[in-house]
């Protein structure tokens, strides 16, 4: 959104997922013009981070562990939430939740989508693997 229209708020966003994930962000580029968000092709929209291996078993433990309880009446995340692939979508309205953000150093507040691909065949068994690695359904 601010991306295209600021560079800073981009760098910004590039260094706190950053710190959030332990690795550096892509960043996607608009496909095609839009005139009413006064956007043009190839104006950077967003930041994008693909984690495998053991720094995505690291950031899902900070995540269940760290970060999810410390959102204000945190009441557990939607079990309704999964894709009908056994994918989960999870979105936060804030990055001041992680603990490796300073709330002196943030600009501007920023939500995240965190998307969870498993390799479940169904909803009901990626359910099942998500609570076996701690996720807080309601």
């Amino acid at each position: 959104g601010d991306a295209s229209q600021n560079n800073k708020s981009l760098e910004h966003s590039i260094s706190e997922l950053s710190k959030i994930t332990g690795q550096k962000g892509v960043v996607n580029k608009a496909k095609k013009a839009i005139a009413s968000f006064k956007l043009r092709q190839g104006m950077p929209v967003g930041v994008t981070i693909t984690l495998r291996g053991e720094k995505m078993y690291a950031f899902l433990d900070r995540l269940i562990n760290l970060a999810l309880p410390r959102i204000r009446d945190f009441q557990g995340v939607k079990s309704s939430s999964f894709d009908g692939n056994g994918n989960y979508t999870i979105g936060l309205d804030e990055q001041l939740m992680f603990p490796e953000i300073k709330y002196d150093d943030v600009d501007q507040v920023r939500g995240m989508d965190i998307s969870i691909i498993t390799t479940a065949k169904d909803d009901q068994e990626a359910l099942n693997l998500l609570k076996q690695l701690g996720m807080p359904f309601q």
